[in-house]
C-alpha cells in the first residue's frame, strides 16, 4: 500500500518531486481509508437496531491508526518541502490541505453520528435536519480541499518542469 521508504526516515535525502509524489499517494491513500471507513460505517448501520458495535469500534481504530500515520508522514513531508527546499507556498499548500483533512474527518464522524441519530429516531426531524448539514457541511470540506488540491498542481508545475529538465540534461 505505501513505499518501503518513509518520509520519517531523516536520513532519506529525496528531491521536492519525490515528497510531492509521496503526498499525492497518502492523499490517495486517505481516500481509500474513508472508503472502507464509509463502507464499515454503512454495514453497521444495517444491523439496526442490533448493531454490532464491538466490530465497528475495531474499525474505528484501525482507521484512526491509519489516519495518524498519513498525518504524521504528510507533517515530515510539509516540513522538509520547507525546510530542506525551501518550498514555503507549496509546504502551506500542503499544510491547508492537512488541516481541511482534519475537519473533513470531525465533520465525517459528526455526520456518522446524525445518521445513526436519524435511522434510530426517525420521528424526531432534527436528526435528519443535522444529517443533511453535516453532508453539506462535509461537500464543503471535500470542495476546499480540491481547491488547494488544484492550486498545489499548479504551484508544483515549475517543481515537475525542473526535475524533468534535470534529467534530460543527466542523460
Amino acid at each position: 500500500m505505501t513505499d518501503s521508504v518513509s518520509v520519517t526516515d531523516n536520513s532519506f535525502e529525496t528531491t521536492a518531486v519525490k515528497l510531492l509524489q509521496r503526498f499525492h499517494l497518502l492523499q490517495q491513500e486517505r481516500v481509500e481509508t474513508y472508503t472502507l471507513f464509509e463502507e464499515g460505517f454503512v454495514a453497521y448501520l444495517k444491523g439496526h437496531p442490533n448493531y454490532n458495535f464491538p466490530l465497528y469500534r475495531q474499525l474505528v481504530h484501525e482507521i484512526t491508526e491509519t489516519f495518524n500515520k498519513i498525518s504524521t508522514d504528510i507533517i515530515v513531508i510539509k516540513t522538509r518541502l520547507n525546510d530542506d527546499h525551501q518550498q514555503n507556498t507549496v509546504a502551506g499548500l500542503v499544510s491547508k490541505i492537512q488541516d481541511q483533512e482534519q475537519k473533513k474527518l470531525e465533520t465525517t464522524v459528526q455526520h456518522q453520528i446524525s445518521r445513526q441519530n436519524e435511522l434510530d429516531h426517525p420521528d424526531v426531524p432534527e436528526h435528519k435536519e443535522q444529517s443533511e448539514s453535516h453532508k453539506e457541511k462535509l461537500k464543503e470540506v471535500v470542495d476546499k480541499i480540491n481547491d488547494f488540491l488544484e492550486e498545489l498542481k499548479y504551484e508544483s508545475e515549475e517543481l515537475y518542469a525542473e526535475e524533468e529538465d534535470e534529467s534530460h540534461v543527466e542523460r
